[in-house]
């Protein structure tokens, strides 16, 4: 599964030591480092073990919706996350940690909260519970629960819905910018112009003067090139049709809002691109998971597009599925041979993606019963 957009842990994370305006110093730190600072500055360390894992979940999660979201950064900042609680959570520049939360946090750091079928980590938003509330968790109300016997998943739904899941092992790696390093335009094609594609889409739910690109397929035509020029014209940029940094980031700050994703109750992202990466051509006679992870396609596909037609989901290319792939090519503008290499794999999961709006996953397209 292609992860580029996927959400990871960053090696090092940039904190300002001020509210966003504020004339602060930013400090860089290890991203293990920055949490075990803020459990030991939020939370308690003679807490119940189940409060104290589920504090720490909660200020991964949170941290890492920021960095998710190039929160800080798509809107012109040099920082990721500040450690003022007005909006973001506490981080003591030079405090001692607690041992007993630097164990937690060397096992926990690798994993964060997310909704189920969302992408984004939850922006999980939490308090003391005292002498502030909020819709979030309640610092002292876990260790509450704690001492009543749940364990840090039952504290955590308490709070945030029994639809969040935690997901673990997740990459560490180098904290990069999304914006794929040089523009798109007409012509650019790939995840980036999808993930543009599909941004601008909901991006218009809002701002309807905006047009609706149908069916995204990363590929960047004369409608895609429209969308963008009338929302450069919106948001005062230069319509030039041509998505360099100031545009890009400007998407990603107009998505972000609209889609709530730095909220609690965030409407959620369940678009990712997966390219799939096809190891070889699919022809009469192929068969295995391959072959059933486009079958399975082409019927979701045929739902949509009415010259497609239905087919068994059996893992075998056989005249059947050999017909649908003519006919999706056919109706595609693509060289009509039913055979299936890499462009006829690329625009049918591109389309796919576009139509379901869906998180794939080798979950979703192989069945354990395949």
């Amino acid at each position: 599964m292609t992860d580029r957009f996927l959400p990871y842990i960053p090696e090092y994370i940039t904190v300002h030591l001020g509210p966003p305006n504020s004339p602060a110093e930013n400090v860089t730190v290890s991203f293990r480092d920055y949490v075990k600072n803020v459990a030991s500055s939020e939370v308690y360390p003679t807490w119940e073990e189940a409060a104290l894992r589920a504090n720490i979940l909660a200020i991964i999660s949170f941290a890492l919706n920021k960095i998710y979201l190039e929160y800080y950064p798509s809107r012109g900042y040099s920082f990721d996350i500040t450690n003022s609680t007005a909006y973001d959570q506490k981080y003591t520049q030079g405090r001692e940690t607690f041992e007993n939360i630097g164990i937690l946090v060397d096992e926990m750091f690798q994993s964060y909260i997310r909704r189920r079928g969302n992408v984004e980590p939850l922006a999980a938003a939490f308090c003391n519970g005292t002498t502030v509330t909020c819709s979030g968790m309640s610092q002292w109300g876990s260790q509450r629960l704690a001492r009543q016997g749940l364990n840090y998943l039952e504290i955590l739904r308490n709070y945030y819905g029994d639809d969040i899941e935690i997901v673990t092992d997740v990459p560490v790696r180098e904290l990069r910018p999304s914006y794929p390093g040089s523009p798109l335009q007409l012509g650019s094609a790939g995840e980036a112009v999808l993930q543009l594609q599909v941004r601008l889409n909901r991006i218009a739910r809002n701002y309807p003067a905006i047009p609706v690109i149908p069916n995204p397929d990363g590929l960047f035509g004369p409608v895609t090139q429209n969308a963008v020029r009338t929302f450069q014209r919106i948001f005062n940029l230069p319509d030039d049709g041509i998505v360099g940094p100031a545009t890009w980031y400007q998407v990603v700050t107009i998505y972000v809002a609209v889609a709530r994703l730095s909220e609690l109750q965030s409407e959620g992202e369940r678009y990712i691109l997966d390219s799939f990466v096809l190891p070889t051509v699919l022809a009469l006679g192929s068969s295995g998971q391959y072959v059933s992870k486009l079958q399975y396609m082409l019927n979701i596909l045929s739902d949509f597009i009415p010259e497609v037609p239905q087919i068994s989901i059996d893992g075998q290319y056989g005249i059947q599925t050999r017909n649908a792939v003519l006919a999706y090519q056919r109706f595609a503008g693509l060289s009509a041979s039913g055979l299936v290499g890499a462009s006829t794999w690329n625009s049918i999961v591109n389309r796919y993606a576009g139509i379901t709006g869906t998180v794939l996953s080798d979950e979703d397209l192989f069945p354990q019963s395949w």
